[in-house]
């Protein structure tokens, strides 16, 4: 009886904290350099497209934004994207109002970190 009692207490615990990862619209993201040249979970126009607009060759302005959960979609595999738009209302490189990413793989990569 015992074990069965821990069991349901450690499946609760376990449910209540997964349902804490899952983003909500309105949360605040920070956006963070990756680790590689590249992001791999963050869409971001590649490098080649922002230097043909003429506005930037690499990602450095978008490091450390803050930015706001605008939408959030699941697929039926369970992954979470979301749209993001910057917090204080401009846009990203000068013509890009959202971005999406992949919620848990970001987080995981750290591209994005949970802002306090």
């Amino acid at each position: 009886m015992k074990k069965l009692f821990f069991t349901l207490l450690f499946l609760g615990l376990c449910i209540s904290m997964n349902a804490q990862d899952q983003p909500k619209i309105g949360d605040i993201l920070e956006i963070n350099e990756p680790y590689g040249q590249q992001y791999q979970y963050v869409k971001l126009p590649k490098l080649n497209i922002l230097k043909k607009r003429g506005v930037v060759n690499n990602y450095k302005s978008v490091y450390g934004n803050k930015v706001v959960v605008e939408d959030i979609k699941t697929k039926k595999n369970g992954t979470t994207y979301v749209t993001l738009k910057k917090e204080d209302g401009s846009n990203f490189f000068g013509f890009l109002s959202t971005i999406k990413a992949s919620y848990e793989k970001a987080i995981d990569a750290g591209e994005l970190s949970i802002s306090k």
